[in-house]
């Protein structure tokens, strides 16, 4: 027996026995070759399938799945409520302007139009000021004013031009006090008045109250607001002077300013009021 090299040979001539050595050699090499292939195709397979993976994962996160269909839990879009019905439009209320401030009325004769007269400004019998009583004895009206002032408030009157002096006296204890409201045009003369005031009213005197504050001296003051000014003079009714010293006299002149003061600035209030109340074009 013999075997032939290179190969076994099929051929007419050759021996009829396969050299099994070579074939086994074969075998492992073809064995070898197709599992070379077969791992190398798995894995394509693999990377193929984590691209897959990642590609659904990407589509995900964008919020829906591949088919982007409408989900079926949904209401149809003519039954969801309308955003006009879920929030009506906002209503605004047309409000008034705030009337003017008080003093705005009081500032000149073409504001102040409230009726004028020594009733408006000294309408009670009796008025109480700081907890204090004080009676009502007598009132008067000077269209001229100076007549109703003394020798150094009188030419300050004139030269600014006063068009009425209204004057009161209240009574309490034995003190009386005249109080006296001076009215001009416009704020600026009564202010020129409190500036260059020199004592001072006539103390007026009647119904119970006899003359005072003639020849001794009293307690006065002199101020303004608005187009009005305004003084008191304050003493004894027995005759007795009321000096520095006398506390009751210069309180009872300190209440009747402060009485001016208010029933002026009432005016203002009043005024105001009633403009508040006045019907908006």
């Amino acid at each position: 027996m013999s075997f032939g090299q290179g190969g076994p040979d099929w051929g007419s001539g050759g021996s009829s026995t396969p050299d099994w050595t070579a074939l086994a050699e074969q075998a492992e090499r073809t064995r070898a070759r197709r599992r070379r292939w077969m791992m190398a195709g798995g894995g394509a397979l693999a990377t193929a399938a984590v691209a897959g993976i990642v590609a659904v994962a990407v589509v995900n996160e964008g919020g829906g799945d591949a088919s982007d269909k409408p989900s079926s839990s949904l209401p149809p879009p003519e039954d969801l409520p309308s955003s006009s019905a879920a929030e009506p439009d906002p209503t605004f209320k047309d409000e008034p302007p705030p009337p003017p401030p008080p003093k705005d009325f009081i500032a000149d004769a073409q504001h102040d139009k409230a009726p004028l007269s020594i009733t408006t400004l000294f309408p009670g019998k009796r008025v109480t000021v700081n907890g204090r009583p004080y009676k009502l004895a007598d009132t008067s009206t000077s269209k001229k004013c100076a007549d109703a002032a003394h020798a150094g408030l009188a030419p300050v009157l004139d030269r600014n031009k006063c068009e009425t002096l209204y004057r009161a006296t209240f009574t309490r204890d034995g003190l009386a006090v005249t109080v006296g409201i001076a009215v001009f045009q416009k704020t600026e003369p009564a202010t020129r008045v409190k500036r260059e005031y020199k004592p001072n009213l006539v103390a007026l005197p009647g119904k119970g109250v006899p003359h005072f504050c003639r020849t001794v001296v009293c307690r006065t003051t002199a101020n303004s607001l608005g187009r009005y000014a305004y003084f008191t003079i304050a003493g004894r009714t027995n005759g007795k002077e009321s000096g520095p010293a006398d506390k009751q006299a210069e309180r009872a002149a300190l209440d009747g300013s402060n009485y001016a003061y208010a029933r002026i600035l009432q005016r203002g209030r009043a005024q105001s009021s009633e403009a508040a109340e006045a019907p908006q074009d």
